[in-house]
C-alpha cells in the first residue's frame, strides 16, 4: 500500500476520533454526562470499529501486499506452490478482506443505528413519528443481519473465502465478491434513503424561517455524501482487477470517514451554535464594561462650594 494512502488512513482517523471527542462535549454541555443517550454510548463503539477498520485496511498492504484469492488464471493457480511465500500471503489477504467487509459493516449499521436513536429524540412527540422510527428499527435489523449473513455464509463452506485452487468462483473473493457488492450497495442505500427521510417532513412541517429549513435539510442530508462514497467504493472494487483488493480497503475508508462525520454534524451544529451564542455574550459583555469606565459626569453635576474649594456644595446665588 502506498505510503500516502498510509497517512491518507490514518490521518482521517484522527480527525474522526475528534469529531466524536467534540460530540461528547456538546452533549455534555448541552445535557450533562448523567443524562447522555444510548447512542452517545454507541459513537464510541463506532470510534473503536473505525479504529479496527483502519488497521485492517493497513494490513491489505503490509504485511499481504494486497494480494487475495483473487486475480488469477486457472493456470497460475494450480502452478502456485502452496508452500510459497505468495501463497501464504494470497490465503492472509483474503482472511483480511473478509475480516474488513465484516467490520465495515457493523461500523456503518452502528452509525445508522446512532442517527435512528437521535432521530427518536428529536421527533418525540411529534404526530406519527413513532411509527416511523419503529420502522427504521426494523429495517435496520432485518438489513444488517442480510448484510452481515451474506459476507459470512455466502460462500460456503467457509475456508473457500480464502481458497486458491481450484478456483472458489467469484462469490467466494471477499475482495471483488459481486454478491457481497450487490447486497451491500442496495441494503446500504435503502437504509440511508430512509433514515434522510425521517427528519424532512417534520423541518418542512415547522414554522421555521425558510433559509433555516433549507440548512436543516442540507444538513441532515448528508447521507447523499455517504452514498456516493459507497457506490464509488462498489464500482472500484468491481473494475480495479488485481488492484481490487486495495481499492476495497482504501474506498471503505474513505466511506467510512464521511459516515462518522455526517453521523455527528447534529451535535456539531449545537456546539458551535453554543460556542458562537457564548461569544457574542462575552463580547457584549466586555464592551459594555469598557463603555462604563469610559463614562463621564454630565456638565453642572458638581456644584463648587462657594469659597471655591473642593468637595462642599455652594450656596445659592440670589
Amino acid at each position: 500500500m502506498a505510503e500516502n494512502f498510509i497517512a491518507e488512513a490514518f490521518s482521517l482517523l484522527a480527525i474522526s476520533l475528534v469529531v466524536i471527542a467534540l460530540r461528547w462535549v456538546s452533549r455534555v454541555w448541552t445535557v450533562g454526562f448523567r443524562k447522555l443517550a444510548v447512542d452517545d454510548y454507541l459513537m464510541v463503539v463506532a470510534g473503536a470499529l473505525y479504529s479496527a477498520e483502519t488497521t485492517v485496511a493497513y494490513y491489505v498492504g503490509n504485511p499481504w501486499h494486497g494480494l487475495a484469492n483473487s486475480g488469477m488464471t486457472p493456470e497460475y493457480r494450480a502452478a502456485l506452490d502452496p508452500k510459497s511465500e505468495e501463497y501464504r500471503l494470497r490465503v492472509g489477504g483474503s482472511k483480511n478482506q473478509l475480516v474488513g467487509w465484516l467490520v465495515y459493516t457493523v461500523l456503518l449499521w452502528t452509525l445508522k443505528t446512532c442517527m435512528l436513536i437521535f432521530y427518536s429524540r428529536l421527533t418525540d412527540g411529534v404526530h406519527n413519528m413513532r411509527i416511523r422510527i419503529r420502522i427504521g428499527a426494523v429495517m435496520l435489523i432485518v438489513t444488517f443481519l442480510a448484510t452481515f449473513l451474506t459476507i459470512l455464509l455466502g460462500c460456503q463452506p467457509i475456508h473457500r473465502h480464502w481458497q486458491i485452487n481450484p478456483d472458489p468462483g467469484n462469490f467466494c473473493q471477499p475482495a471483488i465478491s459481486k454478491l457481497q457488492v450487490a447486497v451491500l450497495i442496495t441494503l446500504n442505500i435503502s437504509t440511508d434513503f430512509y433514515l434522510m427521510s425521517v427528519p424532512l417532513p417534520m423541518i418542512w412541517g415547522s414554522r421555521l424561517a425558510t433559509k433555516r429549513k433549507w440548512a436543516l435539510s442540507v444538513m441532515f442530508s448528508g447521507g447523499i455524501l455517504v452514498m456516493v462514497a459507497g457506490i464509488l467504493r462498489c464500482v472500484l472494487i468491481l473494475t480495479s482487477g488485481v488492484n481490487g483488493p486495495q481499492q476495497a480497503g482504501q474506498w471503505s475508508i474513505r466511506e467510512s470517514f464521511i459516515a462518522v462525520t455526517v453521523g455527528n454534524l447534529p451535535m456539531l451544529y449545537t456546539l458551535f451554535q453554543r460556542l458562537h451564542s457564548s461569544a457574542l455574550t462575552s463580547l457584549s459583555s466586555a464592551n459594555a464594561k469598557s463603555s462604563d469606565k469610559r463614562k463621564s459626569y454630565p456638565l453642572g453635576s458638581y456644584e463648587p462650594s462657594a469659597g471655591g474649594g473642593g468637595g462642599g456644595r455652594g450656596k445659592k446665588q440670589k
